[in-house]
């Protein structure tokens, strides 16, 4: 098993919480979703921190509650699609976890989030383009990771014991 967190990384709809929810329970060990858990902490919705606070303001809660996490022992880590995008998180993820970007193409995105209204960074004007330019945005971020793992068209069940293989590799 491995010593440290697992922190999967990735563009929203990449699999991150299904993956980590499969993960945790063959790991035995916690599953945390990032942004529930600044949900709890700021006692309101990610879209009302959003309306309230801006991105800046949410970043924020994102990188106190991140740091705290990672101060809780092992576990499986869901982050924000957004989360790698500060450095103080890029930093504290790498010297406390195994960092693991689940890669997800452009359609596959469109297709899992299509009909969702709980994603504040796609609202409003051409959804399409604006996921296009935050991927684009985020690659060299996602890309620093320990491993990378392409999700589409693969199980969440053949994801997960992809990551296995690798993170028990580790622990040889």
């Amino acid at each position: 098993m491995p010593e440290k967190p697992l922190i999967l990384t990735g563009f929203m709809g990449s699999g991150k919480s299904s993956v980590g929810r499969v993960l945790a329970q063959k790991l035995s060990c916690p599953f945390i979703d990032l942004d529930a858990e600044i949900v709890s902490a700021a006692g309101r919705s990610i879209n009302e921190i959003f309306a309230q606070a801006g991105e800046v303001g949410f970043r924020a809660m994102e990188r106190e509650c991140l740091g705290h996490i990672l101060q809780g022992g092992m576990a499986v880590i869901a982050t924000g699609g957004g989360a790698v995008i500060d450095d103080r998180n890029r930093r504290v993820m790498r010297s406390n976890g195994t960092v693991v970007h689940l890669f997800v193409s452009l359609p596959q995105v469109l297709a899992r989030l299509l009909g969702t209204s709980d994603r504040p960074l796609l609202a409003g004007g051409d959804a399409t383009n604006r996921v296009k330019s935050l991927m684009d945005e985020r690659e060299h971020f996602y890309a620093d990771a320990d491993i990378r793992i392409d999700t589409n068209d693969k199980s969440v069940e053949d994801v997960s014991a992809e990551i296995l293989r690798f993170v028990r590799g580790l622990s040889v």
